[in-house]
């Protein structure tokens, strides 16, 4: 039976596992889970040292990869290399620019931008990053408390997707190799020996990462769901109901899904932009207009000008130990290592979408376009918090130490006009990212753990959604926010490797293409790496239009 016969299929699920693969990521998750239920004390204990382990001692290593992949995509618009095709010369972009944009950002988005979007600059404000050095809740922590989150949204968290998703676009659309991670090996170990014990070991790196990543994004997103329960309705479900509502409704949207209803998450993906789009509007509309203009307008600026020294800030200084300190572990080593965890999947998304388009034009659209939609977001949501709690009108930071960062949007959305609606729609959006963050997670494992396979069986992805969603649900139970950034900041960080790599591959096969030096409408005929075009690769990836549902 072949991959595109069985796709899809539930009977097939043992026929198109990769076993190696599937093994040691299930076993990761099993060992995860039982851990946090026999002994939860002690598991949230050891993640706790190894997490400041990593952060204190190689926090300096996030920064240093994620500023060189910045400067490298920043290369890659600009440079000659961005008129490469992802196909062949003459063929036309797979899908229209609209269509792509949406769902790019969908995959790229996750549910984080809108658990951060109204607490995260209000924190700032109040805990003043010691790279700004203000006193807490003045003028000057508003406006720092706004550029960090452009800072921390904004082209750094879409750079690392680009740079893995266009070496396996390349080689897949123009040599047929796999759409899997360990494809970005293919320009040194050759399409042939992707199925070497190398390339198992990038692609069960991708798991790991993957897990630790999408178990961070559905409890970010389900606490808030559950917060938002407690808020609006008076309903406390408890530990037990948390462990149990997160879970089941994961594995119920994962079965939902994976059973036929494509379309249907595809238009909830849709209504998902929309009801973003409204809210941001309608907030900006209702709140303290002027003050987001104006605060988010100087912001922007100090976030431009100040960009480099923030990307090598470790806060050092502060901490007398000569390690990162603990307010830029806690934010942006944890940001940095969330985006290296998200990276298999959305680089996987973004090279199954870009069939026909050029390098210049992913890198423009997944990093640039991407950031000058987020940047309204925060800029509306943060001041609008920063101003409400500075007038009196919503304690917000109360909502934050009474619920954790999950309970900062209802009393923001509470104080403006129309606030009984807008919680409301709040909360639905909440629901709607927690419905497509667990298909798209299911869907990210189920692609990994069957060498690419982009319509995994229902068996494999209920698997994940109930390990991920059990996952997640515990790591809220014992430690909360916290224990979700120590999964990212663990999981996270050895992908960053594979970040390197795939620069290192667009480097062998982008420079037999072109010349680092010509000009971008020189024409040059050189022949390809070798090791990328080698003989014998596996057939093309399937394509399939009902996986870009996300």
């Amino acid at each position: 039976m072949t991959q595109s016969d069985r796709k899809g299929s539930d009977d097939g699920f043992f026929e198109e596992l990769d076993t190696v693969v599937f093994g040691v990521g299930f076993a990761i998750a099993v060992a995860a889970v039982v851990a946090f239920v026999v002994t939860p004390e002690a598991a949230t204990a050891y993640m706790d040292r190894v997490n400041s382990v990593i952060w204190t001692g190689f926090g300096w290593w996030y920064l240093l990869v994620m500023f060189f992949l910045v400067a490298f995509v920043i290369f890659l618009i600009f440079g000659p290399w961005g008129n490469i095709k992802l196909g062949e010369e003459d063929e036309e972009p797979e899908f229209a620019f609209p269509s792509y944009f949406a769902m790019l950002y969908s995959a790229g988005i996750a549910a984080g931008i809108v658990f951060w979007g109204p607490a995260e600059a209000v924190s700032h404000y109040d805990d003043v990053s010691p790279f700004v050095g203000a006193q807490s809740q003045s003028s000057e922590a508003a406006v720092s408390a706004i550029q960090y989150t452009f800072f921390h949204w904004g082209v750094s968290a879409w750079t690392a997707y680009v740079v893995v998703a266009l070496p396996i676009a390349y080689c897949a659309y123009r040599y047929d190799a796999p759409m899997r991670i360990s494809t970005v090996l293919a320009p040194w170990i050759g399409i042939d020996n992707l199925d070497s014990p190398i390339a198992k070991a990038v692609d069960i790196l991708a798991v790991f990462a993957t897990i630790g990543g999408v178990a961070t994004t559905l409890g970010l997103v389900g606490s808030q769901f559950l917060v938002g329960l407690e808020w609006t309705m008076g309903i406390s479900v408890g530990d037990l109901g948390t462990v149990l509502i997160i879970t089941g409704m994961t594995v119920a949207f994962t079965a939902s899904v994976a059973l036929g209803v494509e379309k249907g998450i595809r238009r909830i993906s849709y209504v998902n932009l929309s009801l973003f789009a409204t809210l941001t509007l309608v907030t900006f509309l209702l709140g303290p207009t002027n003050y987001i203009t104006a605060i988010g307008t100087e912001a922007l600026g100090t976030y431009i000008s100040q960009f480099i020294p923030m990307s090598f800030y470790t806060g050092t200084a502060e901490t007398g130990s000569g390690g990162v300190s603990d307010w830029v572990g806690d934010w942006t080593i944890f940001y940095w290592a969330w985006w290296f965890s998200w990276t298999p999947f959305v680089g996987l998304f973004i090279a199954r979408i870009s069939r026909g388009r050029t390098v210049r034009q992913v890198a423009v659209t997944g990093v640039l376009a991407s950031t000058g939609i987020t940047i309204p977001w925060f800029a509306t949501m943060g001041g609008t918090a920063i101003y409400l709690q500075d007038d009196g009108q919503a304690d917000v930071l109360s909502a934050i130490q009474t619920y954790n960062e999950a309970g900062a949007g209802y009393p923001l959305f509470e104080a403006l006009p129309l606030g009984g609606l807008l919680t409301a729609l709040f909360l639905l959006l909440v629901l709607l990212f927690l419905i497509t963050s667990a298909d798209s997670s299911t869907l990210a494992l189920g692609m990994l753990t069957t060498g690419g396979t982009q319509r995994p069986s229902t068996t494999n992805r209920v698997i994940w959604g109930f390990l991920i969603g059990a996952l997640a649900s515990l790591l809220i139970v014992t430690g909360g926010v916290d224990a979700l950034q120590a999964a990212a900041i663990i999981t996270g960080g050895p992908f960053s490797l594979i970040t390197l790599v795939a620069v290192a591959s667009m480097a062998l096969a982008f420079g037999t293409q072109r010349s680092l030096f010509l000009r971008d409408e020189d024409d040059v005929e050189v022949p390809s790496s070798s090791a990328v075009a080698s003989s014998g690769s596996e057939s093309g990836p399937e394509t399939d239009d009902d996986y870009s549902n996300n």
